[in-house]
């Protein structure tokens, strides 16, 4: 497995996500969400499935085999998602659930797999407990998020049909590089789509700042403290020259392939007006949703696809009825905490550049994401519309 491609691949596959996101499910809101915690749970799908199901899987993530897929996902948990809170880096957590009906022996192979995302494996009774199952899955998102996602499951999406559950969480808390001054955030306007303008508080500073500006928008960089490790991970800020900029921005970000390697900043300069605003997002939505609607449908339509997961004649009728995600974000002076939880619900269908100085004021709506940029994996998209608005 080649990880730079590979990387480049999820990369892009996060940035096409997000454009479907950003522009349908989320245009009147804020938005945070992990494309990698969603590309895993798939990556685990795709593991469990041949024919068919597994050749479009595949073709999604722009992977030539499961193998490579599960090459790559183990890569990432190791080298990218390590804890480096103990070595003055960015708290990391990314944990993996796996719950199988009693009635259903995993595969040893898929097993193995399991074992190899470092994903805990529960044998649980769906068929007269699938309220409790549910709520022990969001009690398991509570606490590795520590208490950001709330409820990953929602209620009636877990039923007597339901045999599998596939879940991670990703959270991560990171200190900037160089802290706001609290004593100088101050209230300034925003300007919202909707032509109106609220009152919200912004960060400033007058030191250097990883800026550079490009034809119609600008891009922020914002490092966060590093550990020991070599990893470096920085909060990127997209902010489009006019107001009502950012669709067309995020149409550019999702339609040209290694947008990221041309357009992140790469040294310091001198900044002018500089402010950013204070947020705080937690979004939630059913993924299913938008991967049918950027044409991964086989799996969610019980053509007997999912062959590889359980040693059953069962496995034959196994589908994905659901896949349900939720993140949060929150962005001040300390810097970012951030968590997302994904789960996939499994049933049974028989039972169903720039040298001059810059100004960079984020005063109207605008994308960021998170991403460790020696590896260049994206762990957290999403955009701001009003500061003010936590959901």
């Amino acid at each position: 497995m080649d990880l730079r491609a590979s990387i480049g691949n999820q990369t892009n596959f996060s940035l096409e996500m997000a454009k479907n996101l950003l522009l349908k499910e989320a245009k009147d809101s804020n938005l945070v969400f992990s494309p990698l915690s969603v590309h895993i749970v798939l990556s685990l799908i795709a593991a469990g499935s041949k024919g068919p199901t597994l050749d479009q899987t595949l073709s999604f993530l722009k992977s030539k085999s499961s193998g490579d897929l599960n090459s790559f996902a183990s890569e990432i948990v190791s080298l990218v998602l390590a804890d480096g809170s103990q070595s003055g880096g960015p708290r990391l957590c990314f944990p993996n659930g796996v719950w199988v009906d009693n009635s259903l022996p995993l595969k040893h192979s898929f097993k193995e797999i399991v074992d190899a995302y470092k994903a805990a494996s529960m044998q649980v009774d769906f068929q007269t407990k699938a309220v409790e199952v549910a709520n022990e899955v969001n009690s398991w998102a509570v606490k590795e998020t520590r208490g950001l996602i709330k409820e990953v499951l929602p209620p009636g999406s877990v039923d007597s049909s339901t045999r599998l559950i596939f879940a991670n969480a990703l959270y991560f808390k990171g200190a900037w590089t160089e802290k706001f001054d609290a004593s100088k955030t101050k209230d300034y306007d925003f300007y919202p789509t909707d032509g109106n303008s609220v009152h919200v508080p912004f960060m400033t500073s007058k030191k250097n700042q990883f800026v550079s500006a490009y034809g119609g928008f600008k891009v922020l960089g914002l490092p966060y403290k590093q550990g020991e490790d070599k990893r470096r991970f920085s909060m990127y800020f997209f902010l489009p020259d006019a107001r009502d900029g950012l669709p067309a921005l995020v149409e550019k970000m999702g339609s040209e392939p290694g947008f990221l390697d041309r357009y992140l900043p790469s040294e310091a300069v001198e900044v002018g007006d500089f402010r950013i605003p204070k947020f705080k997002i937690l979004f939630g939505f059913e993924a299913s949703k938008v991967l049918k609607d950027l044409g991964l449908v086989l799996p969610f339509s019980g053509e007997g696809g999912l062959t590889e997961m359980v040693d059953s004649p069962l496995g034959r009728d196994l589908y994905v009825s659901s896949i349900y995600h939720k993140s949060f974000v929150e962005v001040n002076e300390e810097g970012t905490e951030a968590a997302a939880a994904s789960a996939a619900v499994i049933l049974t269908r028989s039972l169903l550049l720039s040298t001059n100085v810059i100004d960079f004021v984020a005063d109207h709506p605008f994308m960021y994401l998170i991403r460790e940029d020696i590896t260049g994996v994206v762990l957290f998209i999403g955009h701001v519309l009003n500061p003010l608005q936590e959901a």
